[in-house]
């Protein structure tokens, strides 16, 4: 089954005095339960197609479809409750807010989406000691490391059971260490769920444990050859 069909996609800016083409007309397909990473230069285009796949954005042609859903022709509203239920999102640098405990900031997407109270909390701590966090429920994010902040993102990311993650340079802020063992949770706990996962990266250790790789240059998606570098 396909979970992911990104069918040429074209994403364009205005700036003064022209027209910035980031995306050319991308195509891409996942199936379900893969792990696939977006390699490809700075400013190539990969956080704009994670954006577009997300919904934050729209593009300025072309289709995106999750589980036979045209994202892409919705509205903002039914765009953002689409992301709410269906999409994970990890980010390089967290975004957890400062002013919730760990467990808050992981029952928050069940809270948007008025899970019932006690699932929530369960569900977020079942998520918390999958993440070897259980003890740390109570602490906010600037008690934490950053590998421990990044581990509760994932757990957020994936509490109410996403059909797709997408992750943005998930360990670009951590240490190689750190950030390899955050690869190996993420890579258990989505392909224990069965979930669906795009992320981008510049680290070839990454790209090396994905299913597939794909290469954004041009502004066009291709597979990747194993001699290319990640950038």
């Amino acid at each position: 089954m396909t979970a992911l069909a990104v069918s040429e996609l074209v994403k364009s800016f205005d700036e003064p005095g022209k027209r910035r083409d980031v995306l050319r007309g991308a195509s891409l397909t996942i199936e379900a339960g893969e792990l696939v990473a977006l390699v490809g230069r700075s400013g190539s285009g990969k956080s704009t197609l994670l954006n577009l796949v997300a919904g934050i954005d729209r593009p300025s042609s072309g289709r995106i479809s999750i589980n036979d859903v045209e994202v892409s022709a919705l509205g903002e509203r039914d765009r953002s409750l689409f992301r709410r239920r269906h999409i994970g999102f990890v980010f390089q640098f967290f975004n957890l807010i400062p002013t919730l405990t760990v467990e808050e900031n992981v029952r928050l997407p069940l809270e948007l989406g008025r899970a019932a109270a006690g699932a929530d909390r369960a569900r977020a701590r079942e998520l918390l000691g999958a993440v070897g966090l259980g003890d740390r429920q109570g602490a906010f994010p600037d008690q934490l490391s950053g590998g421990e902040q990044q581990r509760v993102a994932i757990a957020r990311a994936l509490v109410h059971r996403p059909a797709l993650l997408l992750a943005d340079e998930p360990t670009g802020a951590l240490d190689s260490e750190t950030g390899g063992q955050v690869l190996r949770l993420l890579i258990e706990l989505g392909r224990g769920g069965r979930t669906t996962v795009l992320l981008v990266t510049h680290s070839d250790e990454v790209a090396r444990a994905a299913d597939r790789t794909l290469l954004v240059e041009d502004g066009v998606v291709r597979p990747r050859a194993s001699r290319e570098g990640t950038l």
